[in-house]
């Protein structure tokens, strides 16, 4: 009963990417081996030490294991709902003689032939079995929609790992940022603090301005200023970094104290086409599960306004004794099927039918609506991939230009040829750019991360049989 699940067709016309691969992006079909452990394409020990800790030790993905043992556990219900189900009686019943009299119908002698007044002991054990025959297919449908949560649920856990990976990889980035924004702030702030003092000793040497001294300190507390809010974020992502790993934060604080520099993006990435990516991404995969469930339960809704068919069966013994029951006593058997057939019900399983229907419709909406998500997810990555190496291109000429110019502009102050001033706007340009540089280079890798999220990297298909 009930409709066949047919796979809907995935994003129809949809043939390649709507923005321009970046340099370094191919279309051709990514390596699976090489998508399913992306993170060590940045060739970071550490990073890779970290995300095989979070797989093994993340709350998020055990209870995500949880969940796919639970549905592996009911579709061991719904096979086993194709068998019939036995069960054993043993029983011992006494018997006084006003009672039997009175199960004779008041005759004088007793019912088991033993005329009388004690009582009688009756024992028995015996089987019992029910079988449901699946002749309208409402088994067959329940487990077919066992089997799709089964797999919805594996798709769930494996979603539950890309963005765990993900989130781990792109915080471990964030984190090594960090670190090189802050050694940059704390260079430059020995760099404007011995200026500082230079400055000092000329004003009291009378060969400069108080107001230059001035200009200096200034300098100085500004820089001195973004170090703490640095810090405070460098502190977030380490804190970030242990629950990700489902250990209690400080726990990795030693281990990423040592600084190291971000990660540095490999020169080509396959990133394939839409359909590459639809088939991999395991949050598409789940909700197309989730579309065959419900489908299938259509048929389990549709088969309730048919009748019921069922197999009745009993054996067992019967004695006045239990050493009877060894010896053989009177044996007993039966066998009876019975229909049943729902005749009116208020219209509760039209309803029943046509509210599974609307199930049904809602999951294949949000099955359309995970495509397009994903689709868009994939080329918002594309272009934030791409314009972000732009930026830093852009960034990393300018802070070069910054850092000549600073030289100039010392060496002329220090020929009487320009104003202080002009040396601490070098400064201060100097270090905003050298900044933004890194926080740019950390970006370019993190923009890599999110494409290889989006594309679905971070699980390995199971070999086909």
């Amino acid at each position: 009963m009930g409709p066949d699940y047919v796979r809907p067709e995935t994003a129809p016309g949809v043939t390649g990417w709507n923005a321009e691969l970046a340099r370094g992006l191919e279309s051709l079909p990514p390596d699976q081996a090489a998508l399913a452990r992306f993170w060590t394409a940045l060739d970071d020990p550490l990073l890779t030490e970290l995300v095989e800790r979070a797989l093994a030790g993340n709350y998020d993905v055990r209870e995500a294991e949880a969940r796919l043992r639970q549905t592996r556990a009911l579709r061991k219900i719904a096979v086993g709902r194709f068998f019939p189900t036995i069960a054993g009686s043993a029983g011992a019943q006494r018997v006084s003689a006003s009672d039997r009299t009175r199960g004779a119908g008041g005759g004088g002698a007793g019912a088991f032939g033993g005329g009388g007044s004690g009582a009688v002991e009756l024992y028995s054990v015996g089987l019992d079995a029910s079988w449901e025959i699946d002749l309208f297919g409402r088994l067959r449908r329940n487990l077919e929609a066992a089997n799709a949560d089964r797999d919805a649920a594996q798709e769930d856990l494996r979603d539950v790992q890309v963005s765990l990976i993900a989130e781990l990889a792109l915080a471990y980035v964030d984190t090594r940022a960090l670190q090189e924004r802050l050694r940059i702030a704390e260079a430059t702030l020995a760099s404007q603090s011995e200026t500082y003092d230079i400055t000092d000793w000329r004003a009291q040497a009378g060969l400069t301005t108080v107001l230059d001294v001035e200009r200096a300190r200034t300098s100085v507390a500004t820089t001195e200023a973004t170090i703490p809010t640095l810090r405070t974020a460098l502190d977030a992502d380490v804190n970030g970094i242990a629950t990700l790993l489902g250990e209690p934060p400080g726990a990795v604080s030693e281990l990423l104290a040592p600084k190291q520099p971000i990660p540095v993006t490999p020169r080509e990435v396959a990133v394939g086409v839409p359909a590459d990516a639809l088939a991999q991404r395991p949050d598409v995969r789940r909700a197309e599960r989730a579309l065959a469930a419900e489908t299938a339960r259509v048929g389990v809704a549709t088969a309730d306004a048919y009748p019921n068919l069922n197999a009745l069966g009993s054996i067992g013994l019967e004695a006045l004794s239990p050493a009877g029951l060894v010896k053989g006593g009177a044996t007993f058997a039966s066998l009876a099927a019975t229909a049943t057939q729902t005749i009116f019900a208020g219209g509760q399983i039209v309803g029943s039918i046509e509210a599974q229907k609307a199930v049904r419709d809602q999951a294949l909406a949000r099955y359309q609506t995970t495509v397009l998500s994903a689709l868009s997810e994939v080329e918002n990555a594309l272009v934030a991939y791409a314009r972000e190496q732009d930026r830093r291109d852009s960034l990393a000429e300018a802070a070069g230009a910054a850092e000549r110019a600073l030289v100039l502009a010392q060496d002329q102050y220090g020929s009487g040829l320009i104003d202080f001033q002009v040396v601490l706007d070098s400064q201060r340009a100097l270090f905003v750019l050298q900044d933004q540089l890194a926080e740019s280079e950390g970006q370019v890798t993190a923009n890599l991360v999110r494409l290889y999220k989006a594309i679905g990297g971070g699980w390995t298909p199971e070999p086909t049989s």
